[in-house]
């Protein structure tokens, strides 16, 4: 527990030195934000604010991980090789995401990577992050019911299938998250955070010591991004914490737990959902805008109480999250 709160705060300050050292770089290459037309008039003043900002958290990551590897490898070898995989995950994504970025934001490509080529791109990472559970490390096909508080096991491909679903579905929910300042950061650090004290209480060292990691890396990089924002994450950034949130849950068994604890993500990806179909079967709209937390900008809300009740919501839920495992 102690080098857990020793590596926490160590990301949080790498974190907070690369922001100081990157924010400026972005600003002078004009990687700035590119506000839709259709979006709240009110984000039209963040045209150009420096965005994959995502490349801070993964260095500061993947710094802070190869320490911990350090630091495991000599008497805990088993924990140090296990803290490779979810960081390999969470990377990957992130680098599709950063792809993304690099079409849109300095090659001017407007529409970035064609959807067809990012799903695949994060297709591949997440079948290979299941299949290395499966047969690398021999992980078992047990999953955690929620509320039953048991687990059943699944036949092998179809625990192949799901998890990968799961995967897919939780980086596209953060990604859609992420619309307003800090809002995806904050309400993912409470999740990482969550996700976190199971593998303590588990002890699972190896998804301890990775959330605290990303947990003082999003701590650092809320720094920089709450409201109003000196840097945004972009797909770099939200794709990677989808990939954190994903990989630790699937690790500790536990996917459906996101149902709870990830209840932001999963309604704002609900809301766009329930928009499109409506929209098409009847021309009209449920919500004034989707993903859900523009509905709210657009009810009067300001961007500072959107992030602050979407993150109690969040918080809530995840102490309940907590009480049924």
């Amino acid at each position: 527990m102690e080098f857990q709160i020793k590596i926490l705060l160590l990301s949080f300050v790498a974190t907070t030195a690369l922001g100081i050292i990157i924010i400026p770089i972005l600003r002078r290459l004009k990687v700035g934000q590119i506000e839709r037309d259709d979006g709240p008039e009110s984000h039209l003043k963040k045209q150009g604010t420096p965005t994959m900002g995502g490349i801070i958290v993964i260095l500061a990551t993947a710094i802070l991980t190869a320490t911990a590897y350090g630091y495991y490898i000599g008497d805990e070898p088993e924990v140090a090789n296990k803290l490779l995989p979810i960081l390999l995950i969470s990377t990957g994504f992130g680098l599709v995401g950063l792809v993304d970025d690099i079409k849109k934001l300095i090659l001017k490509n407007t529409d970035g990577l064609k959807p067809a080529y990012k799903m695949i791109g994060l297709l591949i990472i997440s079948v290979a992050y299941v299949l290395y559970l499966v047969y690398f490390l021999k992980i078992d096909t047990y999953t955690y019911i929620p509320i039953l508080k048991t687990y059943i096991n699944l036949w092998l491909p179809i625990y192949i299938v799901f998890n990968i679903f799961v995967i897919l579905g939780t980086t596209n929910a953060v990604n859609l998250t992420d619309g307003v300042d800090g809002l995806a950061t904050s309400v993912s650090v409470i999740i990482i955070a969550c996700l976190t004290v199971i593998g303590i209480i588990y002890d699972v060292k190896e998804v301890a010591v990775f959330g605290s990691i990303v947990t003082g890396t999003c701590l650092g990089f809320l720094i920089f991004n709450l409201h109003p924002a000196k840097v945004f994450m972009g797909d770099t950034g939200s794709l990677l914490l989808g990939g954190v949130i994903a990989g630790m849950s699937i690790y500790l068994k536990m996917p459906l737990l996101l149902l709870i604890i990830a209840i932001i993500p999963v309604l704002e990806t609900i809301s766009v959902i329930i928009q499109v179909v409506y929209f098409k079967k009847t021309g009209n709209r449920i919500f004034k805008m989707a993903p859900l937390h523009h509905h709210f900008e657009l009810s009067g809300w300001n961007e500072n109480k959107v992030v602050s009740i979407f993150s109690i919501i969040t918080l809530i839920f995840c102490v309940i999250g907590l009480y049924v495992i």
